[in-house]
């Protein structure tokens, strides 16, 4: 099996993909020594099992990284509906802009690219109205 974030996307709702990728991200321990030996007493078996760290295997390391993507790209579709759901409660684009933590035009921008990306000519135009003319400097 091929670890994509398409194919992720297909098997995973946002919720369980964030679940899913917050879980593995916790339970890596992060030690990026290799072949490490530890001097422990041969006879204390416990102090082997509390130094044992957790690594990710490939297959979990390689789905944590299809995860995160999976999880930024529906995130970043969120957008959209976010967007729209302002500007029909009468935001602006400035006050927009902030919620996203750049520029009104950058913003203004997102939305233009969202809407030729994701919605149909009907609700494209829709969108293109509500969002009125692009934010100047």
């Amino acid at each position: 099996m091929s670890i994509t974030p398409e194919a992720l996307e297909a098997e995973f709702s946002l919720t369980t993909a964030a679940t899913r990728l917050d879980f593995l991200s916790r339970r890596d321990d992060g030690d990026t020594a290799l072949n490490t030996v530890s001097d422990h007493d041969e006879d204390d078996w416990s102090a082997s099992l509390r130094d044992t760290g957790t690594q990710l295997d490939v297959y979990e390391a390689l789905e944590l990284l299809a995860l995160g993507e999976v999880v930024s790209r529906r995130a970043h579709d969120s957008q959209l509906t976010g967007i729209r759901a302002a500007l029909r409660g009468g935001a602006e684009w400035e006050q927009i802009a902030a919620a996203l933590g750049v520029t009104p035009q950058q913003a203004w921008d997102s939305f233009a690219e969202s809407i030729d990306r994701q919605l149909d000519a009907t609700s494209a135009e829709k969108a293109r109205e509500l969002a009125g003319a692009r934010p100047g400097r």
